[in-house]
């Protein structure tokens, strides 16, 4: 290694899902991490692919389930479950599949190059959602989410569209799978080549931020 190069900062992997309810609570806690630890550590958002394929379909087949976890979510986590939200689920044909708003985040990386940026945009994909009820099986829907990060539309269109982004998104899936994550949301924390499960599932700040310290702390020697 260079000595002249600056030493890489550990890496914490938010993996999480734009469909998964408990992840849409534990995206303001990784936007908060990400702030509060800046210079100390990196994050990094990746996709686990949660509804694809075959388990794809009509947001009517999962309608139940969701609905009954709103208020768990919304009672543990603080964030809320838009009106609208809840319209397109009583509704029942909105196609819940993870793979197109999964691709725009990896299309929205991609662009950047900017992994920080990431996190944060991946967390207004599920406020698009969530809270807007709006489709993120559509292209448009994706316009105005961008425009806080100056990501010009037609690119990122082009990006969306491109058959290279729908690999990169399978690739991310399978890398998930990989490393065995069987829930989302799961934070890692990446020091060199070992990686440390700071979370399965949703956490508090106080807690993740403590985990996250100590794990700092052991790896400086402290």
């Amino acid at each position: 290694m260079d000595p002249n190069l600056p030493a890489a900062l550990p890496e914490l992997l938010y993996i999480h899902d734009p469909l998964c309810g408990w992840c849409y609570g534990m995206s303001p806690i990784i936007n908060r991490l990400q702030a509060d630890f800046t210079g100390r550590i990196s994050v990094s958002v990746l996709c686990g692919g949660m509804v694809r394929g075959a388990d794809a379909g009509p947001i009517a087949g999962s309608w139940a389930y969701i609905k009954n976890a709103l208020g768990d979510v919304e009672g543990a986590t603080g964030v809320q479950f838009g009106a609208a939200f809840k319209a397109l689920g009583e509704a029942g044909t909105y196609q819940y599949d993870s793979e197109p708003p999964s691709r725009a985040i990896v299309a929205f990386r991609q662009i950047t190059q900017d992994p920080a940026r990431a996190v944060v945009f991946a967390h207004a994909v599920q406020t698009a959602l969530f809270r807007d009820g709006l489709d993120l099986n559509n292209a448009a829907t994706y316009e105005a989410l961008l425009v806080p990060f100056g990501v010009e539309s037609a690119e990122f269109q082009r990006q969306w569209a491109a058959p290279e982004t729908a690999r990169a998104a399978q690739q991310e899936f399978a890398a998930v799978a990989r490393i065995g994550v069987q829930g989302f949301p799961t934070t890692v924390l990446r020091l060199g080549e070992q990686g440390y499960v700071l979370a399965r599932g949703y956490q508090p700040y106080e807690q993740l931020r403590s985990g996250l310290e100590q794990l700092l702390r052991e790896e400086a020697g402290g």
